[in-house]
């Protein structure tokens, strides 16, 4: 098994990450971190084999983190997964040695191919080492277990609704333990609110969630949506 850090400042994008973890075979969670010195700390402690990273977190940038953890001689993989998507940022992930790169909003399907080629990754370099394999052939093997191919899309959507969004959107609901609002969504996925009703509404049509009221003080009740299993 591939243990993972999930390191993540929202409590809630992290349970869903790990959730999203979970899901894929050959990797577990080993922790989750909320902030840069909770994560380094988990480092420390051994058993950590990659660390999906947010950069924005309440104490250091997650890239401040990486240059740490190498500083210090940690050379734990770390794939990040954040809104950053400023070029300076990716460069810097990338002189660091990150992995992959995954910009929020993003999809089940968009993090499962990552840790597919990780996996791969850590095979063929398994395979090669074993063999003492040297030479350009070898180095290919190696770099090439790092591309991913991106996911197919699905037919049938109504006009203006894509794929990725529908899939970022049942991922969260997938994700939750109880029903959430469309303010709960867009918050989670970082969709406006008009955009995360108007796929909230056509999912409970097609029947993939299930609608309830919660009424509160105002009278006025609070559309809520959550996941219908198959």
């Amino acid at each position: 098994m591939i243990d993972v850090l999930v390191v993540d400042d929202d409590f809630r994008v992290a349970e869903i990450n790990a959730k999203y973890v979970g899901k894929v075979p050959g990797f577990r969670v080993a922790a989750r971190a909320h902030s840069a010195a909770q994560a380094l700390a988990a480092v420390e402690r051994g058993a950590i084999d990659l660390v999906l990273l947010d950069h924005y977190l309440p104490d250091r940038t997650g890239l401040e983190l990486v240059h740490r953890m190498r500083e210090q001689g940690h050379g734990t993989d770390v794939i990040m997964i954040t809104a950053a998507s400023d070029v300076t940022t990716v460069q810097r992930a990338m002189r660091l040695g990150a992995l992959h790169y995954l910009v929020k909003p993003f999809t089940f399907a968009a993090l499962r191919s990552r840790l597919d080629s990780y996996a791969a990754l850590r095979r063929t370099v398994d395979r090669v080492g074993g063999r003492g394999l040297t030479g350009q052939e070898q180095v290919d093997r190696i770099f090439g277990a790092l591309r991913t191919a991106p996911a197919p899309s699905a037919p049938g959507l109504p006009s203006g609704h894509s794929e990725p969004t529908t899939d970022l959107i049942c991922g969260v609901l997938h994700g939750s333990d109880e029903p959430l609002s469309a303010h709960e969504v867009a918050a989670l996925t970082g969709l406006s609110r008009s955009t995360a009703q108007r796929y909230l509404r056509h999912l409970e049509q097609a029947g993939r969630l299930r609608l309830s009221l919660k009424y509160g003080d105002t009278g006025r009740p609070e559309h809520r949506y959550a996941w219908v299993a198959p």
